[in-house]
């Protein structure tokens, strides 16, 4: 399998001056050597070794055999959820079990036409088009992307004006991948070409401490397994997010301690980062305080909750509200965000009445979301 990225020209064509700009011992070249050889080693090269995610596993295992027998590509695939679950990792996977090259690159990348003409072209029968934040194609991009999915042929406008003309290219059998965090905001037509579509779900603690283990070992960090376990529950089911913590807690440990993670050593690394014992860091307490202080709780808009905190609209639909939500600290409605009265506890805030007097009504829809 080959692993082809559309950043890769770029970063070739940079200025040899800028590659080279200061000689290092060969010491510090030997540790990095060594590190990119074990972040490269972080992602699962198959299905078995990649943890959590039991029923999209069960099904891709299946899709993949059924498309080895008949020697096949796979279908075009679309895997929407939160950052960090694994949409990226899971399409690798894909070429490894498929023995196919796969293409990487991002719908902000293919602003003109020649530019996923350009990828379309190179592909060969098999392979794997990936394209992260699908949601954000532009739209004569995606209209190129109608035929070169159904019918396997890049249509090219010749000439201009009365002379112009359209030559069909015709192109291999190929795979393409998209991943999203929007999935609502794809066309229809988009969407209704993707063969199987799959939300990815949040991660259970055992699946994380598990993935910290794994990667522990290829990073060489001596972890147990209260300490991971920590690490894992601090994580917000995401793997991207336990990652990272866990190199945090790393350098605490070698700094701070003898360099084991046990589970004082993780809390107290963590709380140094502020990271609480739910996972909130502290942009995700102060959307809350936000909440609850300005807004009495809410409901507020997004707009306004956004520009209150000084974040990006965008950002807290995709990036805070989900786990927020998830959790139950966060209510959205048809009139607007609300705080639970679970994120006011957990900030040490006494719950308003309204909170004692719903929970006398019927259970199934407490707050009347969904009159």
């Amino acid at each position: 399998m080959a692993i082809i990225s559309s950043h890769t020209a770029a970063a070739e064509g940079e200025p040899a001056k800028s590659r080279t700009a200061q000689p290092r011992s060969e010491a510090l070249q030997a540790q990095k050597g060594r590190e990119d050889h074990h972040e490269e080693n972080l992602r699962p090269k198959n299905l078995d070794d990649y943890a959590g995610q039991k029923e999209l596993k069960a099904v891709l295992s299946l899709l993949v055999a059924a498309a080895r027998h008949r020697s096949e590509p796979l279908d075009h695939l679309l895997f929407y959820g939160p950052p960090g679950l694994g949409k990226t990792s899971i399409s690798l996977i894909l070429a490894h079990e498929m023995g196919v090259n796969i293409h990487l690159t991002t719908a902000p990348a293919l602003e003109r036409p020649r530019d996923i003409a350009g990828l379309l072209v190179k592909l060969q029968r098999g392979d794997i088009l990936f394209i992260d934040e699908i949601h954000r194609l532009p739209r004569i991009t995606e209209e190129i992307l109608y035929p070169a999915m159904e019918d396997f042929r890049l249509d090219i406008t010749v000439g201009k004006g009365q002379n112009a003309r359209i030559t069909s290219v015709p192109l291999p059998r190929f795979t393409l991948i998209g991943a999203t965090t929007r999935v609502g905001a794809l066309s229809s037509p988009l969407r209704d070409r993707f063969g199987f579509i799959q939300r990815l779900r949040f991660y259970e603690v055992d699946e994380l401490t598990g993935i910290l283990h794994r990667n522990a070992q290829l990073l060489q960090i001596a972890i147990d397994e209260a300490g991971a376990s920590e690490i894992a529950r601090r994580s917000r089911g995401t793997p991207r997010i336990a990652n990272r913590l866990l190199k945090r807690v790393r350098d605490y440990a070698q700094v701070e301690s003898d360099g084991l993670i046990t589970e004082p050593v993780a809390c107290a690394a963590l709380e140094l980062f502020e990271v609480d014992p739910l996972g909130l860091d502290w942009t995700d307490r102060r959307l809350l305080q936000t909440l609850i202080e300005h807004y009495n709780g809410g409901p507020v808009g997004i707009e306004s909750l956004a520009a209150a905190t000084g974040e990006d609209s965008q950002t807290i639909e995709e990036v805070y509200e989900p786990y927020l939500m998830q959790i139950g600290y966060l209510l959205r409605t048809a009139r607007g965000r609300m705080a639970s009265a679970a994120a006011y506890r957990h900030l040490g805030y006494t719950p308003p009445q309204r909170f004692e007097q719903v929970s006398l009504l019927d259970s199934s829809d407490p707050l009347g979301l969904h009159n």
